[in-house]
């Protein structure tokens, strides 16, 4: 190659490499890492613009600061009142275009309320409680209602509630399959306003779901009433709507299910009073179950000795009084994988509470068990003549009552074969190590309550920092309760105005207009101090007048 034909081709590759990496050095990404967007996009401008009176245009154009998205419109946004045909929303750029379908009624104010629709591309924050308000009159409607949604059963406020009026004369399309044309959404503090209100008579609800409908479709979800209707002619403050959950007028069974170790799993939709379980079919089958009800008597585990059969046909009643029927089935050669394993009732940090007997719970019920392949090591020495007690209610517990000491080593051994389920399956060896909890760990709490109403009843619940409830007493008169051997920590009260003196809490019922029991919780957290009898006062208020 001629000498200046080479210099130019080195010369042409250099300027394409130089090229190259300006353009990759051009293109590189911004630095991953950094504060997280949590900003919604932001209105830039509305045409018409926003509170437009003598509105008389068919599309309305909103410009936002970034590119967003448009989810679920014709589920989220809603137009008070409402169009028999719906527009149409279309995404151009950064900008939303709705064109209306329908001719707008004259001297009308008009909210549309964009729900959850909008949120930015990339971290979906939403834009919430979004609204376009114009009036094809001279006046826009200005009333508004406010308050706050508490949830009854926590006594906290509810944020991302759904709160939403109708007119007093279709209360009942809350019931129906359509959803509010006039809604909003709480605050993080559980506060709500509705604005840009007509003139009217209007009922008042919140709710609480998983799904986005807004329609109150689901016995789980969580509502709230207000029980009169308001008849709003000016500005109305201080609604308070305490959400729950209903006890659904019909008992049914919602979950049933064989599960990988052969045993059948009922869920019920509501708690029973005094549930039991009969097997209808085959009828030879009834007679070997083993039935386990949790404490709150709303699910049931059913054990079977008997697996041979294809369909099994299962009687859930209350009382005596048969509530529901269902069946599963099975391969008749059909296996299971099971294998018995143990828990107990000792921390996570391996400890046992001073003063406690070991409580052992199988995963399947036992059907015997060979004392002489269960050791209790104390120092690795073995403890003579070890007595373990078997719950004759409930073959899956077991109890070894001891007097077990401080600053000792124990160590707990079911041997192969220690154990025999219904179904004939054997442990392998199982072991458990443990100590005795420091007592300096513990103290005894003293509470004494003192009620406003002798005439009524009150439930006591115990919580701890969990929100978990230790123990739960029924007292009709001003008196202590002693709680021993408390672990040290954080604990409050919870207090349920038992109206109807049975023992428990009970909810309400919205096409009843019933509202729940109410509850209250100590305005302060107990703080139980190590190794200390303690002793506090617990004043309980006058039951709140709902209105």
């Amino acid at each position: 190659m001629h000498l200046n034909t080479r210099h130019t081709f080195l010369l042409i590759i250099l300027t394409l490499f130089s090229a190259l990496l300006v353009v990759s050095c051009a293109n590189m990404q911004r630095p991953m890492g950094g504060p997280r967007d949590r900003t919604p996009p932001k209105l830039l401008e509305a045409t018409p613009a926003n509170q437009t009176r003598n509105f008389s245009a068919k599309q309305i154009k909103l410009d936002f600061d970034e590119y967003y998205k448009l989810s679920n419109a014709y589920q989220e946004i809603s137009i008070s009142p409402a169009f028999e045909n719906q527009p149409e929303y279309k995404t151009k750029g950064k900008s939303l275009i709705i064109d209306f379908k329908d001719t707008l009624q004259k001297n009308t104010t008009y909210v549309i309320n964009f729900g959850k629709a909008v949120a930015d591309v990339n971290e979906s924050n939403v834009l919430k409680n979004f609204t376009y308000v114009f009036s094809t009159g001279n006046t826009i409607d200005s009333l508004s209602i406010a308050g706050t949604v508490t949830n009854t059963l926590t006594a906290e406020k509810e944020k991302e509630a759904t709160v939403m009026i109708f007119p007093a004369s279709r209360d009942s399309v809350l019931f129906g399959k359509k959803k509010p044309t006039i809604f909003t959404s709480t605050d993080s503090s559980g506060n709500f306003s509705l604005n840009n209100l007509h003139e009217g008579r209007y009922t008042i609800y919140a709710l609480k779901e998983s799904a986005t409908d807004k329609i109150y479709n689901n016995e789980t979800e969580l509502i709230a009433f207000y029980k009169t209707a308001i008849d709003l002619k000016s500005d109305v403050t201080g609604i308070n709507l305490n959400l729950f959950k209903q006890v659904p007028d019909k008992f049914r069974v919602v979950t049933r299910r064989t599960d990988p170790d052969g045993k059948i799993f009922l869920a019920f939709n509501k708690s029973l009073d005094k549930p039991s379980i009969k097997i209808d079919s085959p009828a030879t089958v009834d007679a070997q179950k083993i039935v386990d009800i949790n404490p709150t008597r709303d699910t049931a585990l059913v054990y079977l000795r008997n697996m041979n059969y294809e369909a099994v046909k299962i009687v859930v009643n209350d009382a005596d009084k048969a509530l529901d029927t269902v069946t599963l089935r099975k391969g008749r050669n059909e296996t299971f994988k099971r294998n018995v394993s143990l828990s107990y009732n000792i921390n996570v940090d391996n400890k046992l509470a001073p003063r406690s007997d070991l409580e052992i719970t199988a995963n399947v019920p036992i059907e015997t068990y060979d004392i002489s392949r269960i050791k209790l090591l104390e120092d690795s020495v073995a403890v003579p003549n070890l007595a373990v007690r078997q719950d004759p209610q409930n073959p899956k517990k077991f109890t070894i009552k001891r007097s077990f000491k401080q600053n000792t080593r124990y160590e707990l051994i079911f041997s192969e074969e220690a154990l025999t389920s219904i179904y004939g399956d054997k442990n392998k060896e199982l072991t458990k190590r443990f100590q005795v909890d420091k007592p300096e760990n513990y103290g005894t709490l003293t509470l004494k309550y003192t009620i406003p109403d002798t005439t009524k009843s009150y439930v006591i619940e115990l919580l701890n920092s969990k929100k978990t409830v230790l123990r739960t007493n029924v007292i009709t008169k001003s008196s202590p309760i002693v709680y021993r051997n408390l672990y040290t920590g954080k604990y409050r009260v919870k207090v349920t105005y038992d109206t109807n003196r049975n023992g428990r809490f009970d909810s309400g019922s919205v096409k009843e207009k019933r509202f729940p029991e109410n509850v209250w919780y100590s305005d302060t957290e107990i703080t139980l101090r190590p190794n200390w009898e303690q002793e506090e006062k617990i004043e309980i208020p006058k039951e709140p007048v709902t209105p």
